[in-house]
């Protein structure tokens, strides 16, 4: 990884947009801080398209989608993206799967459920899970007293198991039936939003994360970026990002606008 610095103006005169994890890279402890939402208010503005893109239910992104100054979100690690429709006044839905398809894996989630909470001491369903639309998030240190990482590849060892996808981010263990991630469902949008294909466009676009769940999309964007809390996981990690901040979480996230907005006034 090489520091945020080193970034080339070239590349950052090329940019047309962001996509961003929020937690622990838009925030910060939870929160979201002053400097970071102005960074984001400050992309906006400035003409780029600004995409969140994270493992957090429906319900937020119903609210994100709609009050924060983005382009659209992607949400329950790659299930949907939603967006607000400026010219009908209203949110518009995109899901991957069908309603019938989601109602007999939420069944099936269901099971796994009991089945991981009974044999991992001390995990739980996430506090927001009641606002999912598609998969099942196990909190393994948000809510919980943090468990260790022997717990964390047992709650991904029965999602496998069972045939179930599953990604670890910063606070959770996300699991869901279906072949889809953030990357698929990024490149749906583009192309369905934007008229764009991801494999022709990927230099035009920097991504912003912090976790191994983010890896897929390290890996996709020449122009990725780590805040500086990626470290915490790099030992568990293949593909690391391009370029790390010096700040952590949302900090870093200011970093990177303020950096990206500096160079290409350049």
């Amino acid at each position: 990884m090489s520091s945020l610095t080193e970034m080339p103006a070239e590349t950052v005169r090329k940019l047309k947009g962001v996509f961003f994890d929020i937690d622990d890279t838009f925030t910060s402890s939870g929160k979201i801080l002053p400097a970071a939402f102005k960074a984001l208010w400050n992309l906006k503005e400035s003409g780029l398209m600004v995409v969140p893109v994270t493992g957090r239910p429906a319900g937020w992104c119903d609210h994100i989608a709609r009050m924060w100054p983005v382009d659209a979100v992607v949400g329950e690690n790659g299930a949907f993206y939603f967006w607000y429709d400026t010219l009908e006044n209203r949110l518009k839905r995109r899901f991957l799967d069908s309603l019938e398809i989601r109602k007999a894996n939420r069944c099936r989630l269901d099971r796994l459920k009991e089945e991981i909470l009974s044999m991992v001491p001390g995990a739980a369903t996430a506090s927001d899970q009641a606002y999912r639309e598609v998969d099942l998030a196990i909190d393994y240190c948000e809510d919980v007293i943090p468990l260790d990482s022997t717990s964390v590849e047992t709650i991904c060892s029965i999602f496998k198991r069972h045939g179930a996808e599953c990604k670890v981010s910063s606070i959770h263990v996300n699991g869901w039936f279906g072949r889809y991630d953030k990357l698929a469902m990024i490149s749906i949008f583009l192309r369905e939003r934007m008229g764009l294909e991801f494999a022709l466009c990927r230099d035009n676009f920097v991504f912003c994360g912090d976790s191994p769940n983010d890896e897929p999309l390290f890996e996709a964007f020449p122009c990725s970026v780590g805040v500086r809390n990626v470290l915490r996981f790099t030992g568990c990690m293949q593909r690391l990002p391009t370029y790390i901040t010096n700040e952590e979480s949302g900090k870093g996230f200011a970093e990177l606008a303020a950096l990206l907005l500096k160079l290409r006034k350049q």
